[in-house]
């Protein structure tokens, strides 16, 4: 089975767009599909592809590159030769995988594309890591984009119900109910997208059997990667990604949400660990999320680093993690979702999906939290600020039991000038009631 994704269509119109005067840069975690994906679309839209791994590269591949690119009609000469692949002007790709693994071929794009004879695709995870740019010049002609785990379309594509979203899509437009029946549906599938999460490798394992304990299995090793690549990578600070890293599941079951330093080591300071903390976001495991303090259309401007929250970017992987040490039968998740009986400390897998699929729809993270331990009625935290139609979008994540939204009441009232829709997302269908749109957990993907 081959997963249909939707960069695909981003590829295409990249490769239409630039005509060979930018390479593409495909950006994102381990395992989450970029090798694939670059190869898939060079086998399908060119003559002729080559596709150099420098995860592994020969030493007659590293020395090409290192000796032969003055002659580019000799480089290309001995890749053809080598690869066993007749190379056709604007009518061949050639993919470096890997490419944070040999950074001098990353820095030799802006001659080969200025060269034009050839279309270039990169791949590379933790691409932005200080010791992967350090000493090169980064090309001005590459364009870049970012490949996350599936989103719930795509989820819905792999076990087969293509004809889902276009409904639900015109439901959400026009905020009409789908009626018990199809919502009740939905959210079934919506659950299992969530146990599962949206790794290539534990989508296919899950439809091949529907078995979620097989699926863990694939999940575990995809952790383990994660920690092998923070001990080689993570060079002088292993130890502190590795703990935030771990610290996470603990971080995230806690009613409040915002990362505590302390739980790490008593007199842990944001300067001593923000290095691990941006090893983290760059390597695309974590999406932190800041205090917008003054929310504003353009919410970076009062973000508050020393205060945010941190979520993990594929929440199936965040499932297993919790987990980890123990066997798939102990691990209680799976069956708190499955039958709809969240506690607290599990609704955090609720949140970290809507945070994650904020950040597939390209949202950076934001938050609104304000303490005064003066005036308790000015106390109040919304989940998430996201900036739609030139507004402010406050949402904010509950439970089909929740009974007031006082915080997001308060915050509507506080900037209600600057405030598009608000938003509460929870297990139930579509209704409107004070003002306040709710809609299921599964139309985050519309925000």
């Amino acid at each position: 089975m081959i997963l249909k994704r939707k960069l695909y269509q981003k590829l295409l119109e990249w490769k239409n767009t630039s005509n060979g005067n930018s390479a593409l840069l495909i950006n994102g975690a381990r395992r989450v599909g970029k090798s694939f994906i670059s190869r898939q679309f060079g086998e399908n839209e060119y003559k002729s592809m080559i596709f150099i791994d420098f995860s592994e590269p020969s030493k007659y591949i590293t020395d090409i590159f290192e000796n032969d690119i003055i002659n580019l009609d000799l480089f290309f000469a001995k890749l053809s030769a080598y690869y066993d692949t007749i190379l056709y002007k604007r009518e061949s790709l050639i993919v470096f995988d890997e490419v944070q693994q040999f950074p001098l071929a990353r820095q030799l794009i802006k001659h080969l594309v200025a060269d034009g004879r050839y279309d270039y695709i990169e791949t590379g995870s933790l691409i932005s890591i200080k010791r992967n740019i350090k000493d090169i010049v980064i090309p001005s002609e590459e364009d870049s984009i970012n490949l996350y785990p599936l989103d719930f379309e795509e989820f819905l594509w792999a076990i087969g119900a293509e004809s889902t979203v276009p409904l639900l899509k015109e439901c959400f437009n026009n905020l009409i109910p789908l009626g018990q029946a199809l919502h009740r549906k939905v959210m079934n599938n919506f659950r299992q997208y969530i146990l599962v999460g949206g790794m290539p490798q534990a989508v296919l394992e899950y439809v091949k059997e529907w078995d979620f304990q097989a699926t863990d299995t694939v999940k575990k090793r995809i952790l383990d990667l994660y920690r092998k690549d923070i001990t080689r990578f993570a060079n002088g600070y292993e130890n502190k990604v590795t703990a935030i890293f771990d610290s996470l599941p603990g971080q995230l079951s806690k009613k409040e949400k915002k990362y505590k330093l302390s739980t790490l080591r008593k007199d842990a300071r944001l300067r001593d660990y923000e290095d691990a903390f941006i090893w983290l976001r760059d390597a695309m495991t974590v999406y932190p999320c800041f205090n917008a303090t003054e929310p504003s259309v353009g919410l970076a401007l009062s973000s508050e680093h020393n205060t945010h929250k941190l979520y993990m970017a594929d929440t199936g992987l965040l499932v297993t993690h919790t987990f980890s040490d123990n066997e798939y039968i102990d691990n209680s998740l799976y069956k708190a979702i499955l039958l709809d009986k969240l506690n607290i400390n599990e609704g955090m897998l609720i949140e970290n999906v809507v945070a994650q699929t904020l950040r597939t729809n390209g949202h950076r993270l934001y938050f609104y939290s304000r303490v005064d331990s003066k005036k308790r009625e000015n106390m109040m935290e919304i989940d998430f600020l996201i900036t739609r139609k030139m507004k402010i979008t406050p949402i904010e994540v509950k439970s089909s039991s929740y009974k007031k939204h006082t915080s997001l009441d308060k915050f509507c009232k506080k900037f209600g000038s600057k405030l598009g829709d608000a938003y509460i997302l929870y297990p139930k269908d579509i209704m409107i009631k004070d003002n306040i749109v709710h809609l299921p957990l599964y139309m985050s993907m519309f925000l």
